[in-house]
């Protein structure tokens, strides 16, 4: 069974993390482990419908924050991916100077020492030197950046085809297959109306 661990910061774009958790309970053969900051859980709080204990409950192993003991602390305890969704600034330069003062920075840097599957979904806009420089040295460790740009190739029509989009492209990064969006290669235009809407 593979064991992929989700990390939840508290930047914008909460949902992100909890529609991932969502899809991933629905692989059988996946142990997914949670961890989330305290800023987490306020922005679930804010930002979404769900409540902590919801979330909490779409992982089988839930993390405290704190918790450096934890078994996804150290590399002996075998993990294939990790996600971190969405991936606040401090998140993501703590985890570029190496700096696990916490257990998802721990845990990312674990990953990053044992040359595992790492991928951050960075949230944040406009980007400054500094995330671009943390974004290129992270990228150069072998990370993957995977920031939510919406794409509209497969004509989103609501916000829940936007984020499925975003959320199916993280899962074929960790090799998981999927069917939440429509795919290149699938996308056609219904008729000469709607063409003319989209202006093709």
């Amino acid at each position: 069974m593979k064991r992929i661990v989700i990390a939840i910061s508290g930047a914008t774009g909460a949902i992100y993390g909890v529609r991932l958790l969502e899809a991933l309970q629905l692989q059988k053969s996946l142990e997914v482990h949670l961890v989330m900051s305290p800023w987490a859980e306020k922005t679930i709080a804010l930002e979404t419908r769900y409540g902590i204990d919801q979330v909490k409950k779409m992982a089988a192993h839930v993390h405290d924050y704190r918790n450096q003991g934890a078994p996804i602390a150290s590399g002996s305890f075998g993990v294939d991916g990790m996600v971190v969704i969405p991936c606040s600034m401090k998140t993501l330069s703590g985890i570029a100077h190496g700096y696990a003062d916490n257990l998802i920075g721990r845990a990312a840097d674990v990953m990053l020492k044992d040359r595992k599957r790492l991928i951050l979904v960075p949230r944040e806009t406009p980007l400054n030197e500094i995330h671009l420089e943390n974004m290129l040295k992270l990228t150069r460790a072998g990370v993957i950046m995977a920031p939510p740009m919406p794409a509209f190739y497969n004509l989103p029509t609501s916000l829940d085809d936007i984020i499925n989009h975003q959320i199916s492209r993280i899962l074929d990064l960790l090799n998981i297959e999927n069917q939440l969006t429509r795919r290149w290669g699938n996308v056609y235009i219904a008729d000469d109306e709607q063409k003319e809407a989209l202006n093709y």
